[in-house]
């Protein structure tokens, strides 16, 4: 395949390209295929491929197994989909979130194994991790892409991100997929019972989950 691209940014563990028009970003994609470990982040005819490294993908890991595993506490309804290729050719936006989950809209797509945003609802939530790092900005690119809610983890923080009307991202305190838990305080417990293994992690988040559902109803 013959691109007319124009390399400008590159780091050890990432590439940017430019002038990528959407049949190159779908051409790309096929050639780069389904079973892959680098991610990708196009915005309006730029294009980040990125290989995560091994803390990136820790910190992924666990902090998605914590999403679902406080969805079991509370007996949520849910569904992960990882990293996902969204795409909108409208908005010349498409991404692939570190993870991705459906919680709201989860009804809505039960039990279907292909997705288009033409017609589907977009993830409720989707997480990103070390976001300073990234050399394309991927709020406007969720932002177009119409996803509700956004967890970004970066240098030992978990910031919560709403969807506003203009397509921009406001901080808020609260989660709308877990408006009654301090969910910035998962990379906490992640940090304290790193050394213990994945199983304490995931056993603490559930009693962490557990603790502070009773709390909320008892001051209720």
């Amino acid at each position: 395949m013959v691109l007319t691209m124009m390399l400008t940014e590159q780091r050890a563990d990432r590439v940017v390209l430019y002038n990528i028009d959407w049949q190159q970003f779908e051409n790309i994609l096929m050639d780069l295929g389904q079973t892959r470990s680098a991610r990708i982040a196009y915005d309006n005819g730029a294009l980040e491929i990125m290989s995560p490294l091994s803390e990136h993908e820790y910190y992924k890991e666990n902090i998605g197994t914590a999403i679902q595993d406080i969805a079991e506490v509370l007996e949520r309804d849910y569904e992960s989909l990882g990293s996902t290729t969204w795409r909108k050719q409208a908005k010349m936006a498409g991404l692939e979130p570190d993870n991705c989950f459906y919680f709201q809209n989860e009804s809505k797509i039960r039990g279907k194994l292909d997705y288009d945003l033409n017609y589907d609802p977009p993830p409720d939530l989707a997480l990103e991790i070390d976001i300073t790092s990234k050399l394309i900005d991927r709020f406007p690119i969720y932002g177009r892409l119409g996803i509700p809610e956004l967890w970004c983890y970066d240098e030992g923080k978990l910031k919560i991100y709403l969807l506003q009307a203009d397509e921009t991202y406001q901080e808020s305190p609260f989660s709308l997929v877990f408006p009654d838990l301090p969910v910035q305080e998962i990379p906490e417990v992640i940090n304290q019972y790193r050394l213990e293994g994945r199983r304490k992690i995931r056993q603490e988040i559930r009693k962490w989950a557990n603790s502070n559902t009773q709390n909320r109803v008892l001051e209720i």
